[in-house]
């Protein structure tokens, strides 16, 4: 879990996908954060249970994509996030992840949260895009009353009409002063989930997004990355390039030391 001086960054795949793809993403997002002085989380899902289209890919599911996480962990020597989807997966991956995470359109789900903070592990709650950042306190309240002592909230922007998402960097000032981390995920900020049998996006948006974030003020960044995001098995509009990962990060850090 995060050392509570230190930014963190989560990243990884969306889905996992080979082994040899998620060891590239993995240790070019650790050894560039480990370099920076950030701790670094490796993320991955082992099952994309909302995928606009029935025909979209999923990944391996639940057993072998635990398997893999338990793998990658070891190798890379990293903790690992998943996100889980019902109180019976977040019970049973709280036994092999370090960190569970809710998916935003289960951000309010009260038996998933409970059986989450039950664990004892860390959690890190996605922000659901119909929930306003002071909704954030009775979502976390489920958590600590559950017994939850690591949570972290996870900004991935806000509907706007039918087809869009904004993200309002207000939120992100009124979340931190609830008192728990706050996390920008650059990733699913630049989703167009309008019609259609996949979910569009704008990933040339990432850069200018993470860096408002960070000199807004947040404690962590959540990217997906893919060595080529047009092969990617899911959100590959979404998704930065791995070879423009250290640029963007290292200008993120400049901006983390003018604010400090």
């Amino acid at each position: 879990m995060q050392n509570q001086n230190k930014f963190l960054l989560i990243g990884g795949p969306c889905v996992l996908e080979s082994r040899q793809t998620s060891l590239l993403i993995g240790r070019t997002l650790r050894d560039l954060a480990h370099s920076l002085g950030w701790d670094y989380v490796f993320k991955a899902s082992y099952d994309k249970a909302n995928r606009t289209s029935l025909s979209s890919p999923r990944g391996p599911g639940f057993k072998r994509g635990l398997q893999e996480l338990v793998s990658l962990r070891r190798i890379l020597k990293v903790p690992v996030l998943t996100d889980v989807h019902s109180p019976q997966e977040a019970t049973a991956a709280g036994k092999f992840v370090d960190i569970l995470q809710i998916p935003a359109f289960l951000c309010r789900q009260t038996d998933l949260l409970l059986a989450a903070a039950r664990t004892k592990k860390a959690v890190s709650v996605k922000k659901g895009q119909f929930l306003a950042p002071e909704g954030v306190s009775a979502v976390m309240e489920k958590l600590r009353r559950g017994g939850c002592k690591k949570a972290m909230i996870t900004e991935r922007g806000t509907t706007f009409g039918h087809g869009d998402l904004v993200v309002d960097m207000r939120g992100l000032v009124t979340m931190r002063k609830l008192g728990y981390p706050v996390i920008f995920d650059a990733t699913h900020s630049v989703q167009r989930p309008g019609g259609g049998t996949i979910t569009r996006g704008e990933a040339r948006y990432i850069p200018a997004l993470a860096r408002a974030a960070a000199a807004v003020g947040v404690d962590g960044l959540f990217i997906e990355v893919h060595p080529n995001p047009k092969k990617a098995l899911s959100d590959k509009e979404c998704m930065l390039p791995l070879h423009q990962v250290g640029p963007l990060l290292r200008q993120i850090n400049r901006i983390l030391y003018a604010i400090s």
